[in-house]
């Protein structure tokens, strides 16, 4: 069934306006009475009729409600160090299908990639969309927020509310399997490394803010594929997968 995000969901009623309306109506050429799923990006599916579709909005008629099945309990933020080239778009695409909550790209020492405030923006927007459609895609009922840049500081200080947060580390020597066992709980913050990792200044500061330090394992990965395993681990242990 066809899925779409609209925060316009009040009295058993529903509107979509703007680029999906237009897609509804003209690229898939849907008509009244056929079924949908709206989202509200809360968590809550909503099945819908269509009442009325136009390429400038469409009407529906709620008929259920549930929560989506597509949200794990656990929420997980991923504060990701700035790779290089459009790395951080395929890790916002696969994270977001995998279950992440929220993204947030860091500034640290070893980054290559240093955009100005301008293509800082622009970046976001199409982060923004790539997080949308890859919620879209795999059933999500929220759209993960993909957030600005910060420094190094400022993340482990935001890391620091969670109630387990990871520092991930190459030569870092403690467990993740047991870490996750023994503490993991509803909400989970993990930080991970750009193509050169972290300098040992910014991991040491990491560790003497509460953050922990934790190795995927004897191999090195590349940063486009850490926060994949970091993520598929939670929810493994968590139940999710």
């Amino acid at each position: 069934m066809p899925r779409f995000f609209t925060g316009e969901v009040h009295d058993g009623l529903a509107v979509i306006t703007g680029e999906d309306a237009r897609h509804m109506a003209l690229a898939l050429r849907m008509k009244t009475g056929e079924l949908v799923t709206v989202c509200d990006s809360t968590g809550s599916d909503y099945q819908c009729r269509i009442t009325d579709i136009h390429p400038e909005q469409v009407r529906l008629c709620v008929e259920a409600v549930e929560s989506s099945k597509g949200e794990p309990d656990v929420e997980i933020t991923l504060y990701q160090a700035l790779p290089k080239g459009d790395k951080l778009e395929t890790i916002i695409q696969k994270t977001v299908e995998l279950g992440v909550s929220r993204i947030v790209p860091v500034l640290t020492n070893r980054c290559i990639s240093r955009p100005d405030e301008k293509t800082a923006k622009k970046k976001l927007e199409r982060y923004h969309r790539i997080s949308l459609e890859a919620a879209k895609q795999c059933g999500r009922g929220r759209i993960p927020e993909v957030e600005s840049l910060i420094d190094f500081k400022t993340a482990v200080e935001r890391m620091k509310r969670d109630s387990l947060a990871i520092l991930f580390y190459e030569n870092a020597q403690n467990s993740l399997k047991r870490t996750l066992a023994e503490r993991l709980g509803k909400s989970v913050s993990i930080l991970v490394g750009s193509e050169g990792g972290f300098e040992p200044s910014e991991a040491a500061h990491a560790a003497q803010s509460g953050l922990l330090s934790l190795s995927l394992g004897n191999r090195i990965l590349r940063c486009e594929t850490a926060p994949l395993a970091a993520v598929t681990a939670i929810l493994y242990e968590a139940g999710e997968l």
